[in-house]
C-alpha cells in the first residue's frame, strides 16, 4: 500500500504548484502581451494622423495666400482631431525652442469686418451698400472695398473700385457706419439679363486678405430705368430714426395725424422699430399702414451690433438709399418734433423757393413738455399734446440742433442733422420760411403731460421756470381741430390704449 500511495502524492503537489504562482505569472504575462499588442496600432495611427494633418495644414496655407476667405473643406470629425493633435506639439516645440518667445492665442472675434443692412441701385451705373464695420479697424487701419458685377448671361464680370464714406461723424462705438458707393463705367446690366453685385471687403492695405460676398441680385428683366428719373411715386418722404424705449401711443397718434395732414396724400412715412413700437404704438399706426401712408420696418436685430444710439446713423442712410428715387424731398426729424410753416406759407411755395438747393436745414422752436395754462374752461384730458403744451423757451443766440430735408437723388450718404456727402448747395438761413416745434422728451411721458400749471397771466408775460424763460405760443393749438377732423376723414376714429 505504501508503494501505491507514494506516487500519488507527487501529482498532487504538482497540481498545487501549477495552481498558484505559475498560474498568476502566466496571466500577468498574457495581460502584458495584450497591452503591447493594442498599443502598436494606436501608435501607428497617431503617427499617420499627425502626418496627414501636417500635409493638410500646408495645403491650407497655400490656398490662403491667394484668398483668405477660401478655407479648406474637411469633415467635422477629422478637423477636430487634427486640431487637437497638431496644435499641442507645435506649442510645446516653440516653447522648448525659446522659452522667452511668448505665444498669443486668439479666441472668438470682437467685431465683424462688415455687417450688411442693405444694398440698392442708385441709378444706371451706381449702387450703394449700407452697413456697419469695426470702428477700430477703420480708425487705425486702412480697409477698402471693391465691387464686381457678375452677369447672369455668362459674360465677363465688370469690376469697379468702390468709394467708402463714414457718415456717423466719429460717433460710432464698437461699430461705425459705412456706406460704399460702387460706380461702374457703364450700366453693368445694360442687356437686362440680370446678375449680382459682389463686394470685396479688405482687412487692410494688402489685396490678398479679404472677404467676398453677394450684396444685391437683379432678376432678368427687372431693371427699369424709368424708376430713376421723375416723376417719382411721392412728393415727400419721411425717414424716421430708430424708435426705442417706452413710447407714448397718444403722442405717436397725434404726430402721425398732424404730419399726414401737413404733407398731404402724396407723402409716405417710414418708421424703424428698434424696440419702441409696442402693441399700443403699433395699434395707432396700423390704420395708416393699411391705408398706404406708412411703413414700419423691424430693425430690432441691430441691438447685436453696438453702434451709436440704436444705430440711427445706419438707419437714416439705409432709408436714404432704399427710397432714394421715391420722392422729390426726403425729411429727417424725430417723433417729438412738428414741422411748421410761419406766416401762412404753403409747403409747395417754400420748396419751390428752395428747389435750387440739394439740402436745407430747419431751425427749432424749443417747447416745454410740462407747462400748461391753469384754465378751468379747458378739459386737458381730451386735448392733444401739441394742443395744450403752449410755452416756448425764449432764449436766443444759443446753438440748437437742426433737422433737415434733402433731395435724396443728389446725396451719397447722410447724417442725423444734415448730410455732408452730396452734390449741390445747402441752405441754413430758413427760419422765416420753415421751422419745427420740439417737445423734448414728451414722447416718453406716459399719461398727462401737463404737470405744471401756470396762471392765465402767463399768456402776456415771460415766465421763468427752472431758471429758463418761457413765452406763450399757441400756433400749434390753432390747427389742432383741423388735424383731428383730417384724421377722422382719412382713417376714421381710433382709440388709444397705453
Amino acid at each position: 500500500m505504501r508503494k501505491d500511495s507514494s506516487p500519488a502524492s507527487v501529482p498532487g503537489k504538482l497540481f498545487l504548484c501549477f495552481e498558484t504562482k505559475p498560474l498568476v505569472a502566466t496571466l500577468l504575462a498574457l495581460t502584458l502581451v495584450m497591452v503591447i499588442w493594442n498599443l502598436q496600432p494606436y501608435y501607428e495611427n497617431l503617427i499617420s494622423t499627425t502626418s496627414r494633418c501636417s500635409a493638410a495644414s500646408a495645403a491650407s496655407a497655400t490656398i490662403a495666400t491667394g484668398n483668405v476667405s477660401i478655407l479648406p473643406i474637411t469633415s467635422p470629425s477629422s478637423s477636430s482631431i487634427s486640431e487637437k493633435k497638431v496644435s499641442t506639439p507645435k506649442a510645446s516645440s516653440k516653447s522648448n525652442a525659446d522659452p522667452n518667445k511668448r505665444i498669443f492665442s486668439a479666441y472668438g472675434k470682437a467685431a465683424s469686418l462688415f455687417v450688411l443692412m442693405g444694398a440698392y441701385r442708385g441709378g444706371p451705373r451706381t449702387f450703394a451698400v449700407v452697413g456697419l464695420a469695426s470702428k477700430p479697424l477703420h480708425v487705425y487701419g486702412r480697409p477698402w472695398y471693391k465691387c464686381e458685377w457678375v452677369s447672369s448671361n455668362g459674360t465677363a464680370s465688370l469690376r469697379a473700385k468702390a468709394f467708402k464714406m463714414l457718415p456717423d461723424w466719429g460717433y460710432g462705438r464698437v461699430y461705425t457706419v459705412v456706406v460704399v458707393n460702387c460706380t461702374f463705367p457703364e450700366n453693368p446690366n445694360l442687356d437686362n439679363a440680370g446678375g449680382k453685385l459682389d463686394l470685396r471687403a479688405y482687412y487692410g492695405e494688402s489685396p490678398r486678405k479679404f472677404e467676398k460676398f453677394t450684396v444685391l441680385e437683379e432678376q432678368p428683366g427687372s431693371y427699369d430705368e424709368s424708376k430713376y428719373r421723375p416723376p417719382y411715386q411721392y412728393e415727400y418722404l419721411y425717414c424716421g430714426s430708430s424708435l426705442y424705449g417706452n413710447l407714448s401711443a397718444a403722442r405717436i397718434r397725434e404726430w402721425m395725424a398732424y404730419h399726414a395732414w401737413f404733407f398731404g396724400p402724396k407723402s409716405h412715412f417710414v418708421f424703424h422699430d428698434a424696440g419702441g413700437v409696442s402693441p399700443a404704438v403699433r395699434a395707432v399706426l396700423a390704420p395708416w399702414v393699411r391705408a398706404g401712408w406708412a411703413t414700419i420696418q423691424d430693425i430690432r436685430g441691430q441691438a447685436e451690433f453696438d453702434g451709436y444710439y440704436y444705430n440711427q446713423f445706419l438707419v437714416v442712410n439705409d432709408c436714404l438709399h432704399r427710397y432714394r428715387h421715391s420722392a422729390n424731398w426726403t425729411f429727417y426729424f424725430d417723433v417729438d418734433e412738428y414741422i411748421y410753416l410761419p406766416d401762412g406759407r404753403t409747403l409747395e411755395s417754400v420748396l419751390e423757393e428752395l428747389s435750387d438747393y440739394t439740402q436745407f436745414t430747419i431751425e427749432q422752436n424749443p417747447m416745454s413738455s410740462m407747462l400748461c395754462l391753469n384754465d378751468s374752461s379747458r378739459n386737458y384730458s381730451r386735448e392733444w399734446g401739441f394742443e395744450k403744451l403752449q410755452f416756448r423757451d425764449s432764449r436766443t443766440r444759443i446753438r440748437r440742433d437742426r433737422k433737415y430735408a434733402i433731395q435724396a437723388k443728389n446725396a451719397y450718404s447722410t447724417g442725423v442733422h444734415m448730410s455732408e456727402n452730396l452734390i449741390g448747395k445747402t441752405l441754413h438761413k430758413t427760419e422765416t420760411k420753415i421751422r419745427y416745434y420740439h417737445y423734448h422728451n414728451s414722447i416718453s411721458i406716459i399719461g398727462e403731460p401737463c404737470r405744471e400749471l401756470l396762471p392765465l397771466s402767463s399768456k402776456n408775460n415771460v415766465t421763468w421756470f427752472d431758471k429758463l424763460p418761457y413765452v406763450y405760443d399757441d400756433n400749434m393749438t390753432k390747427v389742432a381741430d383741423t388735424v383731428k377732423q383730417f384724421e377722422r376723414n382719412a382713417i376714421g376714429s381710433i382709440q388709444v390704449f397705453q
